[in-house]
């Protein structure tokens, strides 16, 4: 999930004034049920798009509006949705304003109470805005729950039951690469939800802002993690809201590698509480160096090479991104040993 409006572009539907009512009857879920918006970014997507539409048509949970925002495809996406998904909202852009600034137009257009985001390379189960809708029923404290996501040609290994962040500075993606065999199927508090299929309260974006779009793509979700813990808003993790990930068929390579590298010390520059930076400084630069030493070692190829100028970006917008920071904390609402108790411990204590 604080930008001016622009053009949203071709619509296949209106959307409802701001002031619209954002609950509905539903034949399952009776009268009240709030209004999900699933918000799909895309960028040449048209291979993936029928899959990720197709399960979204199978949902179980209504009212449901889907909206896809397309990042000026030069593929045959726009074609496909106005021929064969007449129900999907379509947004196209201009240019491509990458996965943030996609999100937010979808975020600007959207008439839900929840807001949702699916990756177009994405399979969600029948349940799967069901069990988003249940959890935020079940936990008033949190402002986004995040999906058990498994890959898609390997539906028994893990790719994310929630992030995680190290007082390192690392994010991580709870329990990835590890066998789904029940060890994640309690709904708990995690540090934050993974941007490829998670639900915000659309009142908690209304209070912290929508995605940053300087990040473009990578540690965006992290950034609205840290922004939300601040906030005072948990996530909370729904293992019933499953989806299947095809990894990197959207991105990846050196892009990815690239944009790690740089947002990960933009998040942490604008993000984490100073008196913690302060503590554990000596743990964040010791991984900065095992980061930027393994990449060295690999210097032949593309993707370590990529990695190390984003550190390096990183490292000279690291004092403006300081100072970004100073913005969020004006909505904190809890302490910094409260944030640091969301915070993965360091190795030995």
């Amino acid at each position: 999930m604080k930008r001016s409006a622009e053009p949203v572009g071709h619509a296949c539907s209106v959307t409802p004034p701001a002031h619209a009512d954002r609950r509905a009857a539903s034949p399952t879920y009776g009268y009240g049920a709030p209004l999900v918006s699933v918000i799909i970014p895309t960028w040449n997507g048209a291979s993936l798009l029928p899959a990720c539409l197709g399960a979204l048509r199978a949902q179980t949970y209504a009212p449901l509006e889907v909206i896809v925002v397309d990042n000026a495809s030069t593929d045959q996406t726009v074609s496909l949705l106005r021929e064969r998904y007449a129900e999907v909202k379509l947004i196209v852009l201009p240019e491509n304003r990458g996965l943030t600034g996609a999100v937010n137009a979808g975020i600007r257009a959207a008439a839900g109470e929840i807001i949702a985001l699916l990756n177009n390379d994405a399979e969600a189960e029948p349940g799967w805005v069901a069990a988003l809708v249940a959890a935020l029923a079940a936990h008033p404290e949190a402002g986004s729950v995040a999906s058990k996501m498994l890959l898609y040609d390997r539906r028994e290994v893990l790719n994310s039951a929630g992030d995680t962040y190290g007082c390192d500075g690392l994010p991580a993606n709870r329990g990835v690469w590890e066998r789904d065999a029940g060890q994640y199927d309690q709904a708990v508090e995690v540090f934050g939800a993974c941007g490829g299929a998670v639900a915000y309260r659309r009142r908690m974006l209304d209070e912290i802002g929508p995605f940053d779009e300087e990040l473009f793509m990578y540690c965006e979700d992290v950034d609205m993690a840290w922004r939300a813990q601040i906030a005072g808003y948990r996530c909370v993790f729904a293992p019933a809201a499953r989806v299947y990930h095809r990894l990197s068929a959207t991105g990846g390579g050196k892009i990815a590698s690239y944009y790690t590298g740089r947002n990960t010390l933009f998040v942490l520059a604008k993000d984490y509480p100073p008196a913690l930076l302060r503590r554990y400084w000596p743990r964040i630069l010791a991984a900065q160096l095992r980061i930027a030493w393994a990449a060295l070692r690999a210097w032949r190829g593309e993707a370590a090479r990529a990695r190390l100028r984003g550190q390096w970006a990183g490292l000279c917008g690291f004092a403006r991104w300081r100072r970004k920071g100073r913005e969020v904390y004006r909505l904190r609402r809890v302490s910094d040993e409260e944030l640091e108790a969301q915070l993965t411990p360091p190795r030995g204590g």
